[in-house]
């Protein structure tokens, strides 16, 4: 994997085509707006982002690639990889670093790629505790990977390690997919509750009831529950509820303050994908029978149905039941 195309000029697109350049690979970054690789979301790194060659041709981003990284936010995803597909070289392996649900299929990133690219394209999912710029400066980092395809997998794996990156191989697509997505949603329920003051127990609780809720969702789907308490379920979780560079749980701090989503959303420079997840893993668990409390709350506070506080004590007041889920 030598050469390798990025599709996605946003601070998750930049930082691994700044580590991928780091490594010696030849890394060419495509970016929806035409722009190149985002310094400002990565000033630390500017003189490695330099290293990147940004291309807003697609066809000549993607040319005789060995792989293509695809950090496109899961909404735009379906249209770039279909204008993408014609020029994708045959044997290139495509890497899913998106999290997040297609809302109109509520499609995995993973199989919307399948679905416009073919089953018989190599195709594997990164995710796991991973803020873009701690890995553009080098910060140690670990994620897993998953991928139907052992070979792949290992590809992935030798390719994109380094000193301080390292990566946990899985065939679980599913209960990665399901958990880089859900942890968003956890997140801006994890900021409002923090918004609120109210105390270390709350937040506590919400994020061990969080990874219950997306356990089950996984497990639904036929992901493996023990995936969830891996990096890209239990890890993610806990980076995006606490870290201070969570966009999902800064939502959800101005949830709580009182702010209208629209208000929010329009201040914010990228993407917050837990706010698009909400409904599409609602509308999911609905279509397997799974019930989702805490999403289910947390659509009624973005849709401005509810206070934050409103569905924390709803939460709180529901029926009482086993920590142990039967199967």
């Amino acid at each position: 994997m030598q050469r390798i195309a990025v599709l996605g000029g946003g601070a998750w697109g930049t930082a691994l085509a700044v580590h991928l350049a780091r490594l010696g690979r030849d890394v060419t970054l495509w970016a929806r707006d035409g722009g190149g690789p985002r310094e400002p979301h990565l000033p630390a790194r500017r003189r490695d982002a330099g290293n990147v060659a940004s291309n807003n041709r697609s066809g000549r981003a993607l040319h005789a690639a060995a792989c293509v990284v695809s950090a496109i936010p899961s909404h735009g995803t379906r249209d770039v990889i279909r204008r993408a597909r014609g020029l994708l070289p045959p044997e290139a392996t495509v890497v899913s670093a998106t999290k997040g649900l297609e809302v109109e299929t509520l499609l995995r990133v993973s199989e919307v790629i399948e679905d416009e690219l073919g089953s018989d394209r190599p195709i594997a999912v990164l995710s796991g505790p991973s803020f873009a710029a701690e890995l553009a400066r080098g910060a140690p980092t670990a994620v897993a990977v998953a991928g139907n395809c052992e070979a792949t997998v290992a590809a992935v794996q030798r390719e994109f390690r380094s000193g301080y990156f390292r990566l946990y191989a899985t065939q679980d697509l599913v209960g990665v997919e399901i958990g880089g997505a859900m942890k968003n949603v956890i997140a801006i329920a994890a900021g409002a509750v923090e918004s609120l003051g109210l105390g270390d127990n709350c937040p506590s609780a919400l994020i061990t009831r969080g990874l219950a809720e997306i356990s089950r969702l996984a497990s639904a789907l036929g992901g493996q529950r023990e995936t969830l308490a891996g990096l890209s379920g239990l890890g993610d979780l806990v980076l995006t509820c606490t870290g201070q560079l969570s966009r999902n749980r800064s939502v959800g701090i101005e949830l709580g303050k009182g702010r209208p989503l629209e208000e929010i959303l329009g201040k914010m420079r990228a993407v917050a994908e837990g706010v698009r997840t909400t409904e599409a893993a609602l509308a999911l668990g609905g279509r397997h029978g799974v019930e989702l409390p805490i999403t289910a709350q947390m659509a009624d506070v973005l849709a401005g149905q509810k206070t934050p506080r409103v569905a924390v004590e709803e939460l709180m007041l529901r029926r009482q039941r086993s920590e142990v889920e039967v199967e």
